[in-house]
């Protein structure tokens, strides 16, 4: 199979953000692809990813972890698709494979920064969710930054999220004794525990102190904090002595900073002699293939509930993205930008 695509549209960067972004911080433009070298394999995305750390690289701060957005320039971010043209040993077109330039129809990728996916094991969708770059977070957060024990107590934070929603259900399987969840509303709230199996949901939008220390009366052991803010501070007080934080993302400050609790709070990690430990995933590639084995199983075994929120067309990317950074999705939000056949 030979591709004779020879243009792609891809999504830019029209202007940085000040606070949210917007439809006009965006740009959709058609351009040429280039001709393949030895190496490469030309794509044709089925899906891609839209994450809250993207929020991070539309701004000008240094990144330690990433590199930002160049205004002009396009986006990119986790895709599934299938190689309709190779010339990579080893990789044929048909072939499925998941990548980092989403965020436009066609990529031309080096096969060495690809991975060959399986779409029997999985649908591609969970290849880029609860089997993917987004699963892997949670697992990482919860066993490896977070040291989950049997028996812990564990409240999640944006739990009806992407990240969210699978560290609360790989919560239980890892041998957590309680698992709290947050989200917004009182619809997704009920979600978390009708069909994620949570053993507690809070609506953050009544009073979030008040909703945790009922669902958790003795305290907390294990934070997994994917939102910073006051979700952060109300953990703080929760948590009991020798309690761990995991922090993978703090969306509300990247939102609005100017609402940002005071740092003063921190004083209860030292009177409770906490651990708190950030992590990049990127760094835990170690871990991936017992992800991939006891995930894979988990599905399998019907253990895992796989939430996708999908908007068709690459055109409407931009909403996806800033209706995502809204809370608008439950689990993985994605984007189809072509057919799975």
């Amino acid at each position: 199979m030979q591709s004779t695509a020879t243009t792609t549209r891809m999504v830019t960067l029209a202007a940085r953000p000040t606070k949210d972004p917007g439809p006009e911080h965006f740009d959709i433009v058609t351009t040429d692809l280039p001709a393949l070298e030895d190496g490469q394999l030309l794509v044709r995305n089925i899906y891609m990813s839209v994450d809250p750390a993207m929020r991070g690289r539309m701004d000008t701060s240094e990144k330690h972890y990433t590199t930002n957005f160049r205004v002009g320039g396009p986006l990119d971010g986790s895709a599934i698709g299938e190689v309709v043209a190779s010339r990579a040993a080893g990789v044929e077109a048909g072939t499925h494979v998941r990548h980092r330039l989403g965020w436009r129809e066609y990529a031309v990728v080096d096969a060495a920064a690809a991975t060959t996916i399986d779409p029997t094991i999985a649908p591609m969708r969970d290849w880029l969710g609860i089997l993917g770059q987004t699963g892997f977070t949670a697992y990482v957060g919860l066993t490896r930054a977070g040291e989950l024990a049997s028996g812990d107590t564990v409240f999640v934070s944006a739990a009806a999220g992407a990240v969210g929603s699978a560290a609360g259900q790989f919560a239980p399987l890892l041998g957590a004794g309680r698992v709290i969840g947050s989200a917004g509303g009182p619809e997704k709230a009920r979600l978390l525990v009708e069909e994620l199996g949570l053993d507690a949901g809070i609506d953050y939008r009544d009073d979030l102190p008040a909703g945790l220390a009922s669902a958790a009366p003795d305290g907390i052991d294990l934070y997994f904090d994917n939102v910073g803010g006051d979700h952060l501070v109300a953990a703080l007080y929760a948590l009991r002595e020798r309690g761990r934080i995991a922090l993978c993302g703090m969306i509300s400050d990247l939102r609005n900073r100017d609402t940002s609790p005071p740092i003063s709070h921190l004083i209860q990690a030292t009177l409770k002699r906490l651990t708190i430990r950030g992590f990049i995933v990127r760094d835990h590639e170690d871990l991936r293939p017992e992800f991939e084995h006891r995930v894979a199983g988990w599905l399998r075994a019907g253990d895992l509930t796989s939430r996708t929120t999908v908007t068709p067309g690459l055109e409407n990317a931009p909403q996806a993205f800033v209706s995502m950074l809204a809370g608008g999705n439950v689990g993985k939000a994605l984007v189809q930008i072509g057919d799975e056949a």
